[in-house]
């Protein structure tokens, strides 16, 4: 069975999907709304989005994307062809002017699915509710770490020149020693600290993939990762999840057919899904993995972040399932256990790797900060402890969330998920970028399952996080209500045509 590969054309923007995606909230302020979607057009040539000889959707491509009529479209083209900013030809549709400037890069990955991602970090929180991020705020345990190291460790680490591409030596040992604790024993040369768990991604990519090399990823994943395989021009080749985690037999068609540099998994409450993978399920990854000679890059972002009542832990890494017959690197960080904004993350790995991918750190910074590392190493010892405060939390928003659909938008299908901080959720009959379009215009910035699926497998699915406090998911709940009955009155996408708003 041949397994497709992510291979993004050149003219992929042109796709209206990815186009909407690209222009964000493009409707807020006053003016007519073809205006508004000429002005946003035009932006994204001037940063450099779309670039000069980009091929545009037809005009009624688009509006069906963007749930507006026609003839919105078809003024934003006119208004954008009298500013000389498109040209439309006979037999090539319309395209961005080749006279039209732009920088060499906007810093967009070409043809990645994480950009309103990213957008929303930089831009900040602003007045949407936003399902971009699923993190929480920090806790008094970041307080308290930090009057510890002020006053007991300042002196020492003032005396430090400062510099550790590799980690504070403190760190790396605390962390050497929750992994064995847990089953797998390390030592702290197998330890790389990064600044945080998505530079230690960016490092492993540089250390593993050359040009044109292949890396095996679930699908749906999470598109903010699997950009930084894309920014190192590597292909993509997904293969589904089941309950039980990446599916046998598409792995092992994809391993055969592709001989991949690496496979990217999340086996511990996977993101978007919160899949937790079964014991039996590791194992036969493992021995797919040997048999195909395949390095494993596990990723742990959600280790600990079980939401069973019963206090079940997360299974050792795969790592510890390998053993020596897989080379295995674990990437995982203090972000969702403790706090994002301390940024620190990690690498285990075999010595020789993380020595390799030591090197691309003292490249990219010399070393994260010592002061974050320091405050870090005071509180992996208790990392079990604050994950379980942590997912209690995330169990009664999950629960509190879950029951708010119920309620209001019975319709909605989704799995409980088995950890991590959102739910992976089904609209029937549904296309989640147009409804993703609605919900701009009531106040939440949705992210699509097609961002996280290229092959469409997952294009009327949303990711909806529980990270934010009650009253804000009472609140995302009713504007996520009157964006769907907005939509019902119109009529489902697949079965009828919207009635466009102008």
């Amino acid at each position: 069975m041949a397994v497709e590969v992510d291979r993004f054309p050149p003219d992929a923007l042109g796709r209206g999907a990815a186009l909407a995606n690209l222009l964000g909230d493009w409707t807020a302020g006053p003016g007519p709304l073809y205006r508004k979607l000429a002005d946003a057009l035009a932006r994204a040539v001037r940063e450099g989005a779309l670039h000069p000889g980009d091929r545009l959707p037809a005009e009624r491509e688009l509006a069906g994307v963007l749930a507006v009529s026609r003839a919105t479209v078809v003024g934003a083209y006119d208004e954008l062809r009298g500013r000389e900013v498109i040209e439309r030809r006979q037999g090539s549709g319309t395209r961005v002017s080749r006279a039209a400037r732009a920088p060499l890069s906007d810093g967009r990955v070409r043809g990645g699915g994480a950009g309103a991602i990213f957008q929303r970090l930089i831009d900040g929180p602003g007045p949407l509710i936003s399902l971009a991020c699923a993190a929480d705020r920090g806790g008094p345990e970041v307080t308290e770490a930090l009057q510890e190291v002020v006053a007991h460790d300042m002196q020492d680490l003032l005396g430090d020149p400062g510099y550790h591409p590799r980690g504070l030596p403190v760190l790396r040992e605390a962390i050497a020693e929750h992994y064995t604790t847990h089953g797998l024993p390390t030592c702290a040369d197998q330890i790389l600290v990064t600044t945080g768990a998505h530079q230690a991604l960016v490092v492993i990519a540089e250390v593993y993939l050359r040009k044109a090399a292949t890396v095996v990823v679930e699908a749906p994943s999470w598109p903010a990762c699997l950009d930084v395989f894309r920014s190192a021009s590597a292909e993509l080749v997904p293969v589904p999840l089941d309950d039980e985690g990446i599916e046998v037999r598409g792995l092992r068609n994809a391993l055969a057919e592709h001989a991949p540099a690496l496979l990217y998994v999340m086996p511990s409450y996977h993101n978007p899904t919160g899949v937790l993978m079964s014991e039996l399920r590791r194992r036969q990854v493992v021995e797919l993995a040997a048999r195909y000679d395949v390095p494993i890059l596990e990723d742990s972002a959600y280790s600990g972040m079980g939401l069973s009542e019963c206090g079940l832990e997360t299974p050792p890494p795969l790592a510890a399932t390998a053993g020596e017959h897989v080379e295995t690197v674990t990437v995982e960080s203090l972000g969702k256990a403790v706090w994002g904004g301390l940024r620190i993350g990690w690498v285990r790995g075999p010595v020789e790797v993380i020595e390799r991918c030591a090197r691309r750190k003292a490249l990219a910074d010399l070393g994260s900060p010592i002061i974050d590392q320091a405050v870090a190493a005071r509180l992996v010892p208790r990392l079990d402890e604050l994950a379980q405060s942590r997912s209690a939390g995330q169990r009664e928003r999950c629960a509190a969330l879950e029951e708010r659909l119920r309620q209001r938008l019975p319709d909605w299908r989704w799995r409980r998920p088995d950890g991590g901080s959102s739910l992976w959720v089904e609209l029937p009959d549904t296309n989640a970028d147009v409804f993703a379009q609605l919900a701009l215009r009531h106040g939440v910035e949705v992210i699509p399952g097609s961002t996280m699926d290229h092959t469409g497998g997952h294009e009327n699915y949303l990711r909806i996080p529980f990270t934010h406090p009650p009253g804000v998911l009472d609140e995302l709940v009713e504007r996520l209500c009157r964006a769907w009955t907005e939509l019902r009155r119109h009529g489902p996408r697949d079965s009828a045509p919207l009635r466009p708003i102008i």
